[in-house]
């Protein structure tokens, strides 16, 4: 066992993944008729959010939105610098396909991120404010656009009316 910061930062990455992962489990379990296992799916990943909350809360890792904003930053530029270019040559030396698609499409998503945290940072030290509009984000890639979703996803092809609005 380390030290609380380090256990706090574990609790947080443990917390965060269940969450994730229970809310999967709840859309394949919906999928297969089970409504009330993917309520139980769904209710115990809500705990999980709470504990992963209270636990990056606790370790000081919620800062103002300009801090959060330059944390994001610097977590979306490791992503589609170094850990998805490594990610998709390891993939690719293994032959894992599968892999290597998921790695790129990331990494070319999380540039799209980068430059969307960029926008919002400028405009909040600007004194401005985003303009109010919808996210739409595609649910085979997770490539991301604000305003109104493409005809076609231009990462994946996945057509536009496919891609889920986030208000």
């Amino acid at each position: 066992m380390g030290n609380t910061q380090e256990n706090l930062q574990s609790a947080f990455t443990r917390e965060s993944e269940a969450n994730q992962k229970y809310l999967f489990f709840a859309d394949k379990a919906e999928k297969e008729g089970h409504p009330q296992i993917a309520r139980l799916f769904r209710a115990v990943a809500e705990a999980k959010r709470v504990h992963a909350y209270n636990n990056l809360e606790a370790m000081g890792g919620m800062g103002v939105t300009k801090d959060n904003l330059m944390a994001a930053i610097s977590g979306e530029k490791y992503e589609f610098k170094e850990m998805y270019p490594d990610f998709t040559r390891q993939a690719a030396s293994e032959k894992i396909m599968e892999a290597r698609t998921n790695f790129e499409y990331a990494m070319g998503v999380e540039k799209i991120h980068y430059d969307l945290y960029q926008k919002a940072l400028k405009d909040l030290e600007a004194g401005e404010q985003l303009k109010d509009e919808p996210y739409f984000v595609c649910p085979v890639c997770g490539y991301t656009v604000a305003g109104e979703a493409p005809k076609h996803c231009p990462m994946c092809g996945v057509p536009g009316s496919q891609f889920k609005r986030v208000d």
